[in-house]
């Protein structure tokens, strides 16, 4: 099944997962080294690291196969932007196609049977929690064209950009990725007042880039924040209009409870009890019909497995 016939032929109320951290987890492992321009998605080039890197996705997966679970899985090209690579010791290298394959080979030593779903990942040109730093729509636009062009002849299933800061500069991804013939996301950082970190209330943001956009994202997501200021947000989103909270279809969980600039000024990594992290997350997916749920930083196999027991409604593994 495509990932957009999922979308919208699974009921409302289906569950799926998503992987819990890859780059901050991996980033704290003194077994890989990330190389300074493209961060972890050169990690597939070394024969130890990749090891590591698999290890890391086989056990999100092998999560969503225990519990029988849908899930969807993100290639480590967040950092492979053409500047970026340029600047990098890996130039030569085919890296967006390069993170497609390895990811490809991972799921295809799974039954086929089990819907895995493969997001092409790209990330913002400055810091994800400094919405000054955004591209302008037309920049964006341009700047992530060849990356986005890179991953879908890569036979992604779908495009990812995330975490987003700012309006101008989803409006540029959009923009190009909509040009692309496959569905996408868009996953914002936000309050829990409801606005991006640039101020844009959520609902405003979504309508400004369906309405600009001949294909509009396949839905919308919410990452790098704690499971109560996601509820707050989707609760200000409900009260802007009870239909947007429908647009939200994926949640990423961070773990620590504290605004995005609180976060970003953090050494500490801020960790949390999975089951308390879990239940947060059911409660709120219960509330808002959010189809997937996973981890963003601060989580790992353990919090996946406890949203993924919650997501399954069965206290017994499969």
């Amino acid at each position: 099944m495509r990932f957009d016939e999922f979308i919208l032929k699974s009921n409302a109320d289906a569950a799926a997962l998503s992987e819990g951290s890859i780059f901050e987890r991996l980033r704290r492992d003194p077994a890989v080294e990330y190389d300074p321009f493209i961060s972890h998605s050169s990690l597939i080039y070394n024969d130890r690291s990749r090891q590591v890197l698999e290890n890391v996705h086989r056990e999100y997966v092998d999560v969503a196969q225990k519990y029988q679970l849908p899930i969807f899985i993100l290639t480590d090209t967040w950092k492979a932007n053409p500047e970026r690579v340029a600047a990098s010791n890996f130039k030569d290298m085919q890296i967006n196609r390069d993170n497609v394959r390895f990811l490809s080979d991972l799921r295809a030593g799974y039954d086929p049977s089990m819907s895995i779903f493969i997001g092409g990942l790209i990330g913002t040109w400055g810091d994800a929690y400094k919405p000054e730093q955004a591209l302008s729509k037309l920049e964006a636009e341009q700047f992530h064209a060849k990356q986005l062009s890179e991953l879908a002849e890569a036979d992604v299933d779908f495009l990812y950009a995330s975490p987003l800061p700012a309006l101008t500069e989803a409006q540029g991804i959009a923009a190009a990725m909509s040009r692309l013939g496959l569905p996408y996301m868009l996953s914002f950082v936000v309050y829990a007042e409801g606005t991006l970190l640039d101020g844009t209330p959520l609902g405003k943001a979504m309508d400004m880039i369906d309405n600009a956009v001949t294909t509009p994202p396949i839905g919308y997501a919410i990452n790098c924040v704690h499971p109560k200021i996601f509820s707050g947000a989707m609760y200000a989103l409900e009260r802007e209009n009870p239909s947007y909270p429908k647009r939200i279809i994926s949640y990423q969980a961070n773990t620590a409870n504290l605004r995005p600039e609180e976060l970003n000024e953090s050494i500490e990594l801020i960790t949390e009890d999975p089951e308390i992290l879990a239940g947060l997350m059911n409660d709120a997916r219960h509330a808002f019909h959010t189809k997937f749920m996973g981890g963003c930083c601060g989580t790992d196999t353990s919090h996946i497995e406890q949203i993924a027991i919650q997501l399954s409604g069965s206290q017994n593994p499969i």
